[in-house]
């Protein structure tokens, strides 16, 4: 019989053997990368979220305080755009919103502000002080503030997010795991969005407000990064899309 065999004390393995193990190992190496491959394909795609940490950017726009802060900063004349503003949600550092309440004074007036960029699509949001933001009285426009526009009535399904942690400041700040934070945040004060996933067509992003129009942090926090079913009115207001519903008849989903 001429059946090789290996004997562990020495250096080296026989011929026939050593190539039948060259097999074994190539074979299990691109094994192993072909699978990594398939589970990465499989995984969902976090998206494209940005938080512009340490560099902080000069604004200038018109200050509007509710249903949260946010600011207008009119487009370049000339420039053929739907709106004429570009829309920048604002909130403070940490998970905390900014209070409406103490920058009434604001409202309606064009402020400068320094802060950090925030975004996500076409979802812009900026995290200042709010001893950084001062009146520019220099500043004056010609173009009308937007109108708000009734939707209608929708029947939506989608999932709570904090505004601030879903635009940029976390990836993924979403679903389950994300919950505890979002409830942080959104219990601080940062702007509660719904985020509804369409089949077709790019995601929609919908401020949570009252019935009256106004916020509810405190009235939702039960429901946050669970699947719901909300119904209200949705109307578009200074480039944000807004839906009014009672937080007493989110429904859950199974």
């Amino acid at each position: 019989m001429n059946d090789e065999f290996y004997i562990g004390w020495e250096d080296r393995m026989p011929p026939g053997l050593a190539r039948s193990r060259r097999g074994v190992v190539v074979f299990l190496g691109v094994f192993i990368v072909f699978a990594a491959l398939l589970l990465a394909m499989a995984q969902r795609m976090i998206g494209a979220a940005v938080f512009e940490y340490g560099a902080r950017k000069q604004f200038t726009g018109i200050f509007r305080a509710w249903p949260y802060p946010h600011l207008l900063v009119p487009r370049p004349a000339g420039l053929w755009l739907p709106d004429a503003y570009s829309t920048y949600l604002l909130v403070a550092p940490w998970k905390y919103g900014l209070p409406s309440e103490t920058l009434t004074k604001f409202d309606g007036k064009f402020v400068s502000l320094r802060g950090t960029l925030i975004y996500r699509d076409a979802q812009t949001m900026v995290e200042v002080a709010p001893m950084d933001i001062a009146l520019d009285a220099g500043k004056t426009t010609r173009q009308p503030l937007p109108a708000s526009t009734a939707l209608g009535n929708w029947t939506l399904t989608g999932e709570i997010v904090d505004s601030k942690c879903f635009l940029g400041v976390m990836n993924p700040g979403e679903l389950t795991p994300h919950r505890a934070c979002a409830t942080l945040c959104i219990r601080g004060g940062i702007p509660p969005i719904f985020l509804v996933r369409q089949r077709q067509g790019p995601p929609l992003y919908l401020l949570l407000v009252s019935r009256d129009g106004r916020p509810v942090n405190q009235q939702v926090l039960d429901f946050v990064a669970e699947p719901l079913e909300i119904t209200g009115d949705v109307e578009r207001r200074d480039g944000l899309l807004i839906l009014r519903a009672d937080p007493a008849t989110y429904r859950r989903l199974p």
